[in-house]
C-alpha cells in the first residue's frame, strides 16, 4: 500500500458501466480516495451510452465522484476501421482498451491522481492479461501508478452479479461496441 502520510491516495477508476463498477468500487474505496471516469466512445448507439452513464451515476450517487469525457465516437470508429469482423477479446478489443486507458492516464495526471485503474477486467468477456499489460506501458508512459487488477478473480463477477441485483442495476448483454450488438 501506498503512504501519503495515512491519506488516502486519489485513483481514477475507469469505468464502463454500473454492473462492472460494483465490485471494484466497493474493494476500492477501502484503501483510495476515488473518482470515476467515465470514457466510452465505443459504445452504441448513443442511447446505450447515456443508459450506462445514467446507471453509473445513480451508483456513484454519495459514494464517489464521476467524471464524464466527450463522447467522441468518430475517433473508437477510426481507430477501428477494418477491424469490424474481429472476434470479442480480438485486435479491434486490444486497440479499444488502449485508447480509454490511454485517455485515463492522461486525465489522471492531469488532474494529479496518484493512480488510474480500470473496471474492465471484471467481465468475463475481457483480456485482464492484456488490460494490464497496456496499464503498465500507459502508467511508464506518463508517469503514473497503475493498479493492476483482474476483478473477476475470487468470484468478482459473481459479487458484481450480486451488487447489480440489489442496487437495481440495468445489465446490458454486449460489451458496448457497434460490433458486439446481439443481433
Amino acid at each position: 500500500m501506498l503512504d501519503f502520510n495515512s491519506k488516502k491516495p486519489k485513483l481514477l477508476l475507469h469505468s464502463c458501466c454500473a454492473p462492472c463498477l460494483t465490485h471494484p468500487l466497493e474493494e476500492l474505496r477501502k484503501d483510495f480516495e476515488v473518482t470515476i471516469f467515465f470514457y466510452n466512445p465505443n459504445i452504441h448507439p448513443h442511447e446505450e451510452y447515456e443508459m450506462r452513464l445514467a446507471e453509473a451515476k445513480k451508483y456513484c450517487n454519495g459514494k464517489c465522484e464521476i467524471i464524464e469525457e466527450e463522447y467522441d465516437s468518430k475517433r473508437w470508429f477510426n481507430l477501428t476501421r477494418g477491424l469490424e469482423n474481429e472476434p470479442e477479446r480480438g485486435k479491434r478489443c486490444q486497440i479499444c482498451y488502449e485508447m480509454r486507458l490511454a485517455k485515463t492516464a492522461e486525465v489522471a495526471v492531469e488532474r494529479n491522481f496518484h493512480v488510474f485503474a480500470t473496471t474492465l477486467s471484471i467481465s468475463p468477456h475481457k483480456n485482464a492479461k492484456w488490460l494490464n499489460e497496456i496499464g503498465e506501458q500507459l502508467a511508464e508512459k506518463f508517469g503514473i501508478k497503475h493498479l493492476t487488477a483482474d476483478w473477476k478473480k475470487r468470484d468478482g463477477f459473481k459479487k458484481s452479479l450480486t451488487l447489480s441485483r440489489t442496487a437495481n442495476l440495468h445489465r446490458q448483454n454486449y460489451c458496448g461496441c457497434a460490433y458486439s450488438i446481439p443481433h
